[in-house]
């Protein structure tokens, strides 16, 4: 699910076509329906089932996982109404989704299980079997541990990524319309207004040079 909504985000950002989106978001709520009614019929858990039909399955608890599928139906179901029914896209809208992306990934690549955290907290009592079996773990290995200079080794790295990401955003010109989107989504009002006074006074100096 991750994989193909990376791709449609580069497919739309290469070819500046919203169709792809749609019809993924709509795939993904038909999915997630499928999943709260019975999820041995949902198309993406059967490819899931056949890309790892040789592994040994990884056992996890139907209860906290019904939890998250239904947390993520109600996310997705005003996203089917901004993205799909009507194409309304803003920098939160989009935000959403890639938060919906991010936790996706996280439980993938890392075996941190969002739901299974929302599901102790709103439910008051702990989930069983969890990706990882991160429920079960209650002391960690010397190698799960950071000493305070891989603290701040990693604290650096965090936030410059962040501060690189929006540094990329906010000064670099846009190729593409949805570059210029999230150049636009970072900036302050007073910030837009300059980098437009900018723009015009740059075009202004070169009619004047052109004379």
């Amino acid at each position: 699910m991750f994989m193909l909504g990376m791709i449609v985000i580069f497919v739309g950002i290469g070819y500046n076509h919203v169709i792809a989106a749609r019809v993924y978001l709509a795939l993904v709520f038909f999915d997630l329906t499928i999943r709260i009614i019975t999820p041995r019929y949902s198309p993406f858990l059967l490819l899931g089932r056949l890309f790892v039909s040789n592994q040994k399955p990884e056992y996890v608890g139907a209860v906290q996982k019904r939890f998250a599928w239904i947390l993520g139906w109600i996310i997705f179901l005003p996203m089917m109404n901004w993205f799909v029914l009507h194409w309304e896209i803003t920098f939160y809208k989009v935000l959403l989704c890639v938060l919906c992306l991010s936790i996706i990934f996280i439980e993938s690549a890392f075996g941190i299980c969002v739901g299974c955290k929302l599901y102790a907290l709103f439910s008051r009592k702990e989930a069983q079997h969890c990706p990882g079996g991160v429920c079960e773990i209650r002391t960690k290995e010397p190698i799960q541990t950071f000493s305070p200079a891989q603290k701040l080794i990693t604290a650096t790295m965090i936030i410059g990524l962040g501060v690189g990401t929006y540094l990329f955003l906010a000064k670099t010109d846009s190729k593409t319309f949805f570059g210029e989107f999230l150049h636009e989504a970072v900036l302050t009002k007073a910030q837009l207004n300059a980098e437009t006074e900018a723009k015009m006074e740059a075009e202004f100096n070169a009619d004047d040079d052109d004379f």
